[in-house]
């Protein structure tokens, strides 16, 4: 079978991990959570005391850190340097924050080299908000994934309490709306769906619904190569 890069984008809370990592299991392909690499780097930026406008200190950081994904028992962990930081990385505080820093060239250049050499080999399945547009404009297949805001928030709610770190629905509603003009309005790789991208909405569909679609459309495009 012809190994392909598949990207899916789309705003917070629309179901692109669950999604991205059914779907590389469906294809035993490789799953990169590119927004989990911004997250490292507002970690790290955050534990370092560097504003998220310094740039200068950014681009420092970033040219020293190294940040891979390590797969172990708990499934596929992101590690900087020998610390395992996934556990720390998925606060609303590291949401704002990774918003913050992905908006800098210094940033989003620096990962750039980091994400195409992982897609270097194919087989993979890139999620994040602009693999499709920036980082792999000749992905073999792009997805823009998106659902309603309210539904959304419940989402992101629901997983913040299975993680013990309860928060007002509505303060969830208020970040998620906040984080997505954020992404769409900046001046650097803006959160928007590639002009060839297959637009998903999630908002009545199940995760094995979504993946079925995708899948059509995946076989369509391997049939192609034949």
């Amino acid at each position: 079978m012809k190994k392909l890069v598949i990207t899916i984008d789309g705003p917070a809370g629309a179901g692109k991990t669950t999604v991205s990592k059914a779907l590389a299991d469906r294809l035993q392909y490789k799953y990169i959570d590119t927004g989990a690499l911004y997250r490292g780097v507002a970690f790290e930026a955050k534990a370092k005391g560097i504003s998220p406008d310094d740039e200068h200190q950014l681009e420092a950081l970033c040219n020293n850190l190294e940040l891979r994904f390590v797969r172990n028992k708990k499934g596929v962990r992101l590690y900087s340097g020998e610390s395992d930081i996934s556990d720390y990385i998925r606060t609303p505080e590291m949401s704002m924050m990774a918003s913050a820093v992905s908006a800098r060239p210094v940033v989003r250049k620096a990962l750039l080299g980091l994400q195409r050499k992982m897609g270097a080999e194919k087989a993979a399945v890139f999620e994040g908000r602009d693999m499709g547009t920036v980082v792999f404009p000749g992905a073999d297949v792009k997805f823009f994934l998106t659902a309603d805001l309210i539904i959304r928030a419940s989402r992101r709610h629901k997983e913040l309490e299975e993680k013990k770190l309860p928060q007002n629905l509505e303060a969830v509603e208020k970040d998620m709306a906040r984080r997505d003009n954020n992404d769409s309005s900046r001046e650097v790789a803006p959160l928007k769906p590639a002009d060839d991208a297959i637009l998903i909405d999630s908002t009545e569909c199940s995760v094995e619904s979504v993946i079925e679609q995708m899948m059509k459309h995946i076989n369509e495009k391997i049939a192609a190569t034949l």
